[in-house]
């Protein structure tokens, strides 16, 4: 039972008659005052729809610059393949965790718990599923995986603004964007996503289609060389990438919560990853087609596209979205944090002060570590593995692995997998493949590549792979 007392406040006083989170037609009552309207139509998001973008948008965003580096490391074939496998996993184990909310939220309903002002966490459903050491686990990798996410979302925004303005070097720039992205303490909670999302979403898609068409444009360099894969460090790395890309579900019980009808979440992420291949593949295909090898040292794929006021506005846009993104990844941790320093339900001004306290470390480790497509990987491998595939697919084995619970459970088998023991064999399938391919051979492999990268730029690297310096008039 997690007592009332740690119940997040994400339900802004004078609003709860909107949306409490209860599965019931709350839709209807909003009151007609245009301020209500406006509110209602850009700050509370909980349709179906707004779940579809919110997936979306939080999916891909500087990923989207990394995947030509990817497919430069595995080869054409390899990388479409990886990306359509990994998107499914993904979408399954997504699958999985909207199907344990469920139950958590059915069970506790049943002991005639509210949950109308708490936002359930992750770690929530599997502490009342499975107990307290699941809950540290849980917890464990959540919290640090969001705080990379945070980190490498700082990264790519200062890695980004550089090929607009290469007058101050990224290290600069990232003691700027740290100093901007420690605003998003303001936002409240995960119901005021909706015109965030959706403005993510567009940008990311302008960005994708630009990356395509400028490299169709561009045309092949002289001698391109597509020589991928040739080292298996490589090649591991870039798949571990893919796996990094299609894991961005660390917030879905987050972004469910803030559903009026949670149930209706089980394939908005299978949709939501669909949409995002439209973005991945034709952009990482074309960007690996136009220079081949010379991306195996462009981690960003700005940096080899010419100049032009397309690739500017890319370039911005990309950064708004980074900057929404690296809102959604604090925002859970604002939460834990505000929890463990018994803050959570006070409402003191010294709340922003104690939130800015999960930036600053979050500042430092971006300085230190300025490898923007290796960290992806690394993370890839050593959190996105356990928090998004592994996790999930143990948590429901073991949650059903009782005749009693699976006869009760809230959720029957899809229609696609009727049966229990297919849904296990899955899951043990999952379970691993990930642990061998992406906690073994990923971890190994980009482990390798990024103490490489430090002993070729050191570690707090002023300016990692930029040109040599142009003299400015």
């Amino acid at each position: 039972m997690v007592p009332q007392k740690q119940a997040e406040e994400a339900i802004v006083a004078g609003d709860v008659s909107v949306n409490d989170g209860t599965d019931g037609g709350e839709e209807g009552r909003v009151d007609h005052e245009p301020i209500h309207r406006f509110k209602s139509l850009f700050w509370h998001g909980g349709s179906v729809y707004d779940a579809w973008f919110s997936c979306a948008s939080n999916q891909v965003a500087q990923v989207l610059l990394t995947l030509p580096y990817s497919f430069s490391q595995l080869g054409m074939l390899s990388g479409v393949i990886l990306q359509v496998f990994y998107g499914l996993l993904g979408s399954w184990t997504a699958y999985l965790i909207s199907v344990l909310y469920v139950e958590y939220r059915t069970r506790k309903e049943k002991e005639n718990v509210s949950f109308k002002n708490h936002v359930i966490q992750w770690y929530e459903v599997l502490d009342g599923l499975l107990g307290p050491q699941w809950k540290a686990v849980g917890l464990a990798f959540n919290c640090t995986f969001l705080l990379f996410g945070s980190v490498i979302q700082l990264i790519a925004c200062a890695s980004n603004i550089y090929y607009i303005n290469d007058r101050l070097d990224k290290r600069t720039w990232t003691y700027i964007f740290g100093a901007c992205c420690a605003t998003t303490v303001f936002i409240p909670s995960f119901h005021n996503y909706r015109i965030w999302s959706f403005l993510g979403l567009g940008m990311t898609t302008f960005t994708a289609w630009y990356l395509a068409i400028a490299a169709l444009i561009h045309g092949q360099v002289d001698g391109v060389k597509h020589s991928g894969p040739t080292k298996l460090v490589l090649y591991f790395t870039g798949a571990t990438n893919v796996l990094y890309t299609f894991g961005g579900h660390a917030v879905t019980v987050e972004i469910m919560h803030a559903m009026w009808k949670p149930r209706k979440f089980k394939y908005v992420y299978l949709f939501a990853t669909i949409y995002v291949f439209t973005l991945t593949i034709p952009s990482a295909a074309a960007v690996y087609w136009a220079f081949g090898d010379q991306l195996l040292d462009h981690a960003n794929a700005f940096s080899l596209l010419p100049r032009t006021g397309f690739r500017d506005a890319a370039v911005i846009l990309m950064l708004i979205h980074q900057f929404i993104t690296f809102g959604f990844a604090c925002t859970p941790l604002y939460f834990v944090w505000e929890k463990v320093v018994r803050m959570h339900d006070t409402k003191s001004m010294f709340k922003g002060i104690g939130q800015d306290t999960v930036v600053i470390p979050i500042w430092f480790l971006a300085i230190i570590f300025p490898f923007f497509g290796p960290i992806n990987s690394a993370v890839g491998a050593l959190l996105v593995s356990f928090t998004v595939y592994i996790i999930p697919s143990l948590a429901h084995m073991l949650t059903y692995r009782k005749a009693s619970a699976r006869q009760n459970a809230a959720e029957k088998p899809p229609f696609f997998l009727p049966s229990w023991t297919a849904m296990f064999v899955l899951n043990t399938f999952v379970v691993g493949w990930v642990f061998v391919v992406g906690f073994g051979f990923g971890g190994w492999a980009s482990m390798s590549n990024f103490i490489n990268q430090v002993d070729s730029f050191g570690l707090f690297a002023k300016c990692y792979q930029c040109k040599p310096p142009a003299h400015h008039h």
